[in-house]
């Protein structure tokens, strides 16, 4: 069982969040929050696995909220909901340990893998928050390690590397322990942050950022 927190200054997303969750055994909503303040004030009381929080509330600049909520909660598990494409909008948080960033406009199957991924001590960052020109960047430039470890998840990199192996789907998911429809859209993904459109695409980009160099053969 997965707990929550949910802060989000609009009361209808806000609810049919948490509405939406309540239909899912998995996850345990423990409370909610429309503004930073009330988060604060409740945040050392209550025990929680994954903080949802809005990256735009009125009451607190985002840097300002997360110094203070790192202040009472060092290791808490973030996950920043944002309506705001480009790497530029989150570079300036990364200081303060985001697990994860996704779109307002995800859809709920790639909402809870980022929950679950974050949960689990795993980072999540969303594809759609690329723009087009980071993308093309992407695909023609050599990625530093510290660079490539956030563009691409753990458990991307892991499946990446099974694909450039030739593995099919749904032998990644056994081999993984993951729906095939979990590993395919994981695949989607890792093609839109490589900027590529097909396996030898993926296979390009493993081998030009080192990703196969220690894998046994």
């Amino acid at each position: 069982m997965i707990k929550i927190a949910l802060v989000d200054d609009h009361e209808i997303f806000l609810k049919g969040l948490e509405r939406l969750f309540a239909s899912y055994k998995q996850l345990t909503v423990l409370a909610t929050f429309t503004n930073g303040q009330s988060l604060l004030n409740t945040l050392e009381i209550i025990d929680i696995d994954v903080l949802l929080l809005d990256v735009q509330l009125p009451d607190f600049e985002p840097e300002e909220l997360l110094k203070s909520i790192r202040i009472l909660k060092p290791n808490l598990p973030i996950l920043y909901l944002t309506m705001m494409r480009g790497s530029r909008a989150i570079k300036k948080l990364e200081k303060f340990d985001i697990q994860g960033y996704i779109l307002k406009d995800a859809s709920i199957n790639e909402l809870l893998e980022a929950i679950e991924n974050v949960a689990n001590g795993e980072k999540y960052i969303s594809s759609d928050l690329y723009i087009k020109e980071e993308i093309d960047a992407i695909n023609t430039t050599t990625i530093p390690e510290n660079k490539l470890g956030n563009l691409l998840s753990p458990r991307e990199r892991e499946i990446l590397v099974l694909i450039c192996k030739e593995y099919s789907s749904a032998e990644i998911g056994e081999k993984l322990f993951l729906s095939t429809g979990t590993v395919d859209t994981h695949r989607r993904n890792i093609l839109v942050k490589a900027g590529v459109s097909n396996t030898v695409g993926l296979v390009k980009f493993a081998i030009k950022n080192g990703l196969l160099e220690n894998e046994d053969n």
